[in-house]
């Protein structure tokens, strides 16, 4: 392999999506295989690199496929898939089917492509990175047992007929990742494992994590369970009955300790680095026939998105003044900005800035932190096209939340937007204003509301034109005459005729 390609990882979070953080072991392992190999390696919440190749982690919960043209972007599926397994959409399958794909168990593969050997299969195997030189004897362990996952009637009937033998199995009353949830892990002598489907699709990753962290697991297992090898040996399993006789004769013995330390060890000495390795050449040659035919020009974004943060928007040009944020392109239209604009985003590649161009913007809880708002306003206002519209949630001024952050420098009522609507002319603006379209008030909990109640305004503005009476009251109030400059064609430059010789001496005379 000569060079190796810049290598991104994108986690698909939909907005305060806490489950998407179930994503971050597998992005961990790509991240650390791939490094082993030698590849720089980012990782990030919805954000593409253009000068990357990047796997994609979560994308069955919605994803921009316009962001392909301008993106590599390879597709990690983790969905079971086929007869029997997960529901997804429509819109995923077809995204799937038309794009580069990577997956964990070959047998999803039918599911969304007719050339199985075209879709790299990798597995998720022993994670040394997670390994605790302090970690707990097995024996010595607070919790019995510990189930992860989403509960259903058959992962509940399951642990009922473990339960029936006077053990109890702990889970989670609320959803806990990464760090915080392996400590829990940690203190388990044991994680039982159910599967969730009649596919019975074995949940590789989960069980995989567990015993990185050196915790045993006790899995069902039925005539569909295919495991990969390096499982074999290295899992509890337990088909039909053999599931009550392991509780109440095996479970918590002396044997069964010795058993499980052989296990892990076992399992520690799987290594996927060939399957990571010819993942790492498909990239390559996947983003260097992407690369020579995306778009060279550049991208002329037509939704934009201020104030990335939490609420960054894939398939927008997510603008922020922080780079904390992690936006596109840090930007602030609070300031002067001559149009057109272009400048390079590491997200993005080449951006241009065109007025009149944008259909959208949002402002998602801005403008309230913003000093100087009537520029931001004829920013957006020039950068949008007639009829384009700009979205904005600010917090209500008679509510608490008007003030509650430290960084707020004003409120905002009603009477907010007048100046950017009917006077619209205090502001110097002449061809264009705004027009509120909607306007509505939301409550703690972001749902309509009556106005007693309002913790927070949402309005759409719309641009328009002005009409020919507007533009006769701009200039009757405006202290400027906004006037064509009236330029003389040199073709009509006055210039004297040359006098004659008697003209200029009956002039001398005179």
């Amino acid at each position: 392999m000569s060079k190796l390609p810049e290598i991104h990882l994108c986690i698909v979070q939909p907005a305060g999506y806490v489950h998407s953080l179930g994503l971050v072991d597998q992005a961990r392992y790509f991240r650390y295989q791939f490094r082993r190999l030698g590849a720089n390696v980012s990782l990030a919440k919805n954000r593409l690199r253009h000068d990357a190749v990047n796997f994609v982690f979560g994308a069955h919960l919605g994803f921009d496929a316009t962001q392909c043209q301008r993106h590599a972007c390879v597709f990690v599926n983790l969905e079971q898939l086929g007869e029997g397994g997960a529901t997804v959409s429509d819109a995923y399958r077809q995204l799937l089917r038309q794009s580069a794909v990577v997956d964990y168990d070959a047998d999803n593969v039918a599911a969304y492509s007719d050339q199985p050997d075209a879709v790299p299969v990798v597995p998720l195997l022993h994670a040394p990175y997670l390994a605790s030189p302090e970690a707990m004897p097995l024996e010595e362990r607070p919790i019995d047992l510990l189930f992860i996952g989403s509960m259903n009637d058959r992962r509940r009937a399951w642990l009922d007929r473990i339960e029936a033998f006077g053990l109890t199995v702990a889970v989670f009353d609320s959803a806990l990742y990464g760090p915080e949830r392996d400590q829990f892990i940690a203190q388990a002598k044991a994680v039982v494992n159910c599967h969730f489907y009649e596919s019975s699709r074995f949940e590789q990753a989960r069980v995989a994590h567990c015993l990185s962290l050196g915790t045993p697991v006790i899995s069902e297992r039925t005539a569909q369970t295919r495991p990969h090898a390096a499982f074999e040996d290295s899992v509890f399993w337990l088909e039909g009955d053999q599931l009550e006789q392991f509780f109440a004769e095996d479970f918590g013995t002396a044997d069964f300790y010795e058993v499980a330390r052989a296990a892990l060890q076992r399992f520690e000495a799987a290594d996927p680095i060939e399957a990571y390795a010819d993942l790492l050449a498909f990239a390559a040659g996947f983003v260097g026939a992407h690369h020579e035919r995306r778009p060279t020009e550049a991208w002329l974004p037509e939704r934009i998105n201020l104030g990335s943060g939490r609420d960054y928007k894939a398939g927008w040009l997510n603008l922020d003044v922080l780079e904390r944020a992690a936006p596109d392109l840090l930007l602030d239209l609070s300031k002067p900005l001559t149009l057109p604009f272009e400048t390079a985003s590491p997200t993005a590649g080449a951006v241009r800035l065109v007025a009149g161009s944008v259909s959208a913007i949002n402002a998602n809880n801005v403008l309230e932190h913003v000093a100087d708002l009537p520029t931001l306003m004829g920013n957006c206002l020039a950068l949008l096209a007639e009829g384009g519209e700009f979205h904005i949630e600010v917090p209500y001024e008679h509510a608490p939340t008007a003030w509650q952050d430290p960084t707020h420098v004003r409120a905002m009522n009603e009477n907010s937007w007048l100046y950017y609507t009917e006077w619209f002319w205090y502001l110097g603006w002449f061809e264009h204003r705004f027009v509120v379209t909607t306007s509505t008030y939301l409550d703690t909990t972001l749902k309509e509301c009556a106005r007693e109640q309002a913790a927070f305004m949402k309005l759409v503005l719309t641009k328009t034109q002005t009409t020919l009476q507007e533009r006769t009251t701009a200039r009757t109030l405006q202290a400027e005459l906004l006037l064509p400059d009236d330029e003389v064609d040199a073709n009509h430059v006055y210039r004297l005729a040359a006098p004659t010789q008697a003209g200029a001496l009956n002039a001398i005379a005179a």
